[in-house]
């Protein structure tokens, strides 16, 4: 099921994201989307109603040079273990928001991501339960400051700004993550190109990993890495991150 929180005539409603390709329908959820829902009856043309991000998540945990592409372009080592550090939720915007750049930097770039939404959460998951622990997917864009970033020696003001984590467009509950192809656009030219089978540390491996170290909450979410060919946005340039089998998340960008 693809899960989305919408922008609708009457105000906001989660919905189930029915049909394919430019059939798509949003289906009103009544109460809590997360489990088995049950539906108002209401439908719109997806056309007809806003995609917002598909909720709050109360922590952001990603991973870091988890591509070994994208570690070597950089001209980092791959790390032994994941490298993980934390998003504000404060960060998050859905699906055509403006991805805002601060004056502060001269150079941001996208990183687009599989992001992996939490559901049963818990502490000390092993990696052969780790699927048990997993609600759906969805896509990300890791926005960071790069000159920021070096300059100042660790990377929370880098990744941290509002609008630096466009979640979206839904959560799909039935999705394969082992191998799907991770692909980023910017303004049409594609400029990262992967699959996620290229990850170092596999999501099983991720999530005993952070939970050793972290609870995990239901509606965490995990960002698990950018391949190779990470790049610098301009205002006015238009970004958009596509998961095989998930859908695309597409942002404008604009100054702050």
């Amino acid at each position: 099921m693809r899960i989305a929180r919408i922008a609708q005539p009457d105000g906001l409603a989660f919905a189930a994201i029915e049909g394919e390709g430019d059939d798509l329908v949003a289906a009103e959820i009544a109460d809590e989307p997360f489990g088995k829902p049950t539906f108002t009856g209401r439908r719109w043309p997806l056309a007809d109603v806003r995609l917002l991000a598909p909720f709050l998540p109360p922590k952001i945990v990603c991973v870091g040079r988890n591509y070994a592409e994208h570690a070597a372009e950089l001209g980092n080592e791959v790390p032994e273990s994941p490298l993980i550090f934390l998003k504000p939720n404060t960060a998050v915007i859905g699906p055509n928001a403006e991805i805002k750049l601060p004056a502060v930097s001269e150079r941001v770039d996208f990183e687009g991501e599989l992001a992996v939404v939490v559901g049963v959460g818990g502490r000390d998951i092993p990696a052969s339960r780790a699927a048990q622990s997993v609600l759906g997917y969805t896509i990300a864009n890791d926005v960071t400051a790069r000159d920021l970033q070096k300059s100042d020696g660790q990377w929370t003001r880098a990744k941290g700004f509002d609008t630096f984590c466009p979640l979206g467009p839904w959560v799909e509950t039935e999705f394969d993550p082992s191998d799907a192809r991770i692909r980023t656009e910017l303004d049409g030219e594609v400029k990262q190109d992967a699959r996620t089978s290229m990850l170092v540390h596999d999501i099983p491996a991720l999530i005993e990993y952070i939970s050793s170290v972290m609870t995990l909450r239901p509606l965490d979410v995990i960002l698990t890495g950018t391949p190779a060919g990470v790049g610098p946005m301009k205002a006015g340039q238009t970004v958009s991150v596509t998961v095989e089998g998930l859908g695309t998340l597409t942002n404008q960008v604009a100054n702050r």
